[in-house]
């Protein structure tokens, strides 16, 4: 198959195929449904073709790094007779990412059938979730799921008489974006302040209590129950060659019907406008970002590229966690920018002077020239300040940061020049803000609307 084609432009509800369903985030649900059926078969299975079957199905990580899955699994050590962990980054807080916390309120379960199988494959005895301490609604779903499925006998000790062995926690943050770096994220569950670490060792080695650990994304291991279910072939199937399977695509912003869409990796932002229904009326797209307000932003000229690792690299961006952040002409994307700058400044650990100085002096310079009092250096300014601070910080907070600076600057410089020029925003900053909304309507298994969720 093509790399650089989708192999469908329909929708494909797999993680989202229950969320219309009565009282979906219960067990009774899920277990109607078949949840849970495939933890039971993976417990027949061995290991090691557990991790086989993820590798060969080229699932890949869904919180935006988009490394394989399975090999990640892969890269744990032989056991050594001391424990090993699993954790579970649903720390989502990025500006635009919104696909996991609709999941873990739709759907927990899936997740911690996930959890079931990951665990069993990768011989682990404990699984922490680290979940964002203001959701405080998804903690309750989320506990209270966990409870069940402990009184249902999926945790514990001796499950289904297997002599496997797994405890689940559920572990809040403190509302801190760094902690969705891993090793951050590692720092603050073990009650510390959430810092990025120096890799080597990697978590695979030395992660949680100085122990292997795998690290991944909520819809990453969510993913895993439809793998067992359906096998590596049917996963790889769909999506492109080198990005594989399907994913929840998060639209916001001046569409028609903002919501999550579960579709094929290469599916494009004109199929999926189209499948929100447009852009909201009268008006036209001006610019977007793929992956949550960390990727570089992308133009019109990019409606049909396809929404996957590769190609979204080849067009100078990343896929990231597919928000898919739509803004049309009524937008200043000086003001956008400068709102993401100012969410870096004040996320930025402050561990590495490259982010600590470079996001907050960023930040000024951006106003400056939002407000009318930039000058055309300022712009020189700025691309200097990224090209400190790209490939130069402890983590990838600070290379987020940069992103959709140098590519505002690179597709609308003329709009900063106009800020410069005129003394002022030359926007009306509410006919950006202001738009109608009605939620679309769902009939429970739609074939044409099942999957989307409005926002």
């Amino acid at each position: 198959m093509s790399d650089s084609q989708p192999t469908s432009s329909t929708l494909t509800p797999v993680l989202s195929a229950q969320w219309g369903q009565d009282k979906s985030w219960t067990l009774d649900a899920y277990v109607k449904h078949g949840g849970y059926e495939q933890f039971k078969r993976a417990l027949k299975m061995e290991p090691g073709d557990l991790t086989e079957m993820v590798k060969s199905a080229g699932l890949r990580g869904r919180g935006g790094a988009g490394f394989p899955t399975g090999l990640k699994w892969s890269f744990l050590p032989p056991h050594d007779g001391g424990p090993r962990y699993l954790v579970v980054n649903a720390d989502e807080a990025e500006p635009g990412t919104c696909k996991d916390i609709p999941l873990l309120m739709a759907d927990p379960h899936v997740l911690l059938e996930g959890i079931a199988i990951t665990s069993w494959a990768i011989g682990a005895n404990h699984a922490f979730i680290y979940l964002r301490g203001e959701v405080l609604h998804v903690h309750r779903r989320l506990q209270q799921a966990i409870a069940d499925a402990y009184e249902a006998g999926w945790f514990g000790k001796d499950i289904l008489g297997t002599g496997f062995d797994l405890d689940v926690v559920l572990h809040t943050g403190a509302g801190a974006y760094i902690c969705g770096e891993e090793t951050a994220l590692l720092d603050s569950l073990e009650g510390r302040r959430g810092q990025p670490r120096l890799k080597p060792p990697f978590p695979a080695v030395a992660g949680l209590y100085s122990r292997p650990t795998v690290v991944n994304n909520v819809e990453s291991i969510a993913s895993v129950p439809s793998i067992v279910q359906g096998g590596s072939d049917w996963f790889s199937g769909m999506g492109t060659e080198k990005s594989t399977g399907y994913g929840i695509f998060s639209l916001s912003g001046h569409v028609k019907y903002p919501g999550q869409y579960e579709a094929p990796l290469g599916i494009t932002l004109r199929e999926l406008i189209d499948l929100a229904g447009g852009m909201r009326e009268g008006h036209e797209l001006k610019f977007w970002t793929p992956g949550g307000s960390s990727t570089p932003i992308l133009t019109a000229e990019h409606l049909d590229v396809p929404l996957d690792f590769e190609a979204m690299a080849e067009a100078g961006s990343m896929l990231g966690t597919r928000a898919l952040q739509i803004f049309d002409e009524t937008t200043c994307v000086v003001r956008a920018v400068s709102r993401w700058a100012d969410f870096y400044a004040h996320e930025s650990c402050g561990k590495c002077t490259p982010c600590r100085e470079g996001t907050y002096w960023m930040r000024l310079v951006l106003r400056r020239i939002e407000e009318g009092g930039g000058t055309e250096e300022d712009l020189d300014t700025l691309l200097d300040m990224c090209d400190n601070i790209l490939g130069r910080a402890f983590c990838a907070l600070g290379d987020g940061a940069t992103s959709p600076v140098t590519s505002s600057i690179e597709y609308f410089r003329e709009e900063y020049r106009a800020h410069i020029n005129a003394g002022a925003c030359p926007f009306d900053h509410s006919a950006s803000a202001l738009f109608s909304y009605t939620p679309r309507t769902l009939s429970a298994g739609s074939d044409q609307l099942a999957g989307t969720v409005g926002a």
